[in-house]
């Protein structure tokens, strides 16, 4: 084999190595969309919805959108018009091995604190 070919072929096997896959590598996926009240129901139910990773869940006959993270945690919990807490938007997610809600609530205070009670009565049904 000629020197240049050896090294050009080195240089190739070198291009295909570890260090060349792991600059390819996929960047992370961004952190779920924290729940910053003040950009409005509107803002932030469009931010929440437009994430990769989270899949709408089928709620029939509910007057909520639930949407999941893929891993489980963080889900959402949208309002929709004929929710009584509406607007609102809960979140829960795990932090310290406990689920954990936390919200906004642009609405009534009296149905969003229901709302709050029957979206952790669901996870503790399960």
């Amino acid at each position: 084999m000629r020197p240049w070919a050896a090294a050009a072929l080195a240089a190739l096997l070198a291009a295909c190595g570890p260090a060349a896959q792991k600059a390819q590598a996929p960047a992370p996926a961004p952190a779920p969309t924290a729940l910053d009240c003040a950009k409005g129901f509107d803002v932030l139910a469009s931010e929440i919805a437009a994430q990769p990773d989270f899949a709408q869940a089928p709620s029939p006959g509910e007057p909520y959108r639930f949407l999941n993270h893929r891993s489980g945690t963080p889900s959402y919990v949208v309002t929709l018009p004929d929710a009584p807490a509406h607007p609102a938007i809960l979140m829960q997610r795990t932090v310290g091995g406990a689920m954990q809600t936390t919200g906004c609530r642009y609405g009534d205070e009296a149905a969003y604190g229901q709302l709050v009670a029957y979206i952790e009565g669901l996870r503790a049904a399960r």
